[in-house]
């Protein structure tokens, strides 16, 4: 795991990771790498077996499909173990359904190099990356524990940084969704913003 002295950044490269991971009732080996070339969607959640992460994770699981048909991967992440995850999703029917890999990051390394990580707790902030095929971050939000996600805007938002990809010329007003119009700035200008 690469270490950073600062928490990954908008258009920097994701650091390496890999842990375990509960998934299709089985445990894993995950690794960053072997999504290269996919879109990565990395949900950072405090913990299982709490309140709000279950409502999160069951609208991601709800939109997984709409993900996935645009070649994205999502991965929940927690410092949860691997058994943990396992307990959780075999006490849950909400949770049993989850269709993602639930990756396990006990030491908090992930965490710490994506600057998620809450010192003195050993749990996560809430927060989302969305990652290119190449592996930099185009999008990521940030929040307290408290406050859930829209995972409708997160898909909105990928969509989005997918378009832009795709379409270098071309940039996205407020609100885009898929089918409204987008604009072609001065490409001069762009590099001055």
């Amino acid at each position: 795991m690469e270490q950073k002295d600062c928490p990954a950044r908008v258009g920097e490269k994701i650091p390496e990771f890999s842990a375990d991971a509960y998934h299709q009732q089985e445990i894993k080996r995950i690794r960053h790498s072997s999504f290269k070339g996919k879109w990565l969607i990395l949900v950072f959640y405090p913990a299982d077996f709490t309140f709000v992460c279950p409502t999160e994770l069951k609208e991601f699981s709800e939109h997984y499909q709409s993900f996935q048909k645009l070649g994205a991967e999502v991965l929940s992440i927690s410092t949860d173990s691997v058994y943990v995850h396992k307990a959780w999703q075999d006490s849950s029917p909400t949770i049993k359904k989850i269709p993602f890999p639930m990756l396990a990051d006990p030491t908090g390394d992930i965490c710490k190099a994506f600057g998620t990580y809450v010192k003195g707790e050993g749990i996560s902030l809430r927060a989302t990356f969305i990652v290119d095929p190449e592996g930099f971050i185009q999008a990521m939000e940030m929040h307290d524990i408290r406050v859930g996600r829209s995972v409708t805007e997160i898909l909105r938002k990928f969509q989005a940084c997918r378009f832009v990809y795709e379409n270098p010329d071309e940039v996205c007003p407020a609100g885009w969704e898929p089918g409204k119009n987008t604009i072609k700035p001065n490409m001069d200008l762009i590099g001055k913003l």
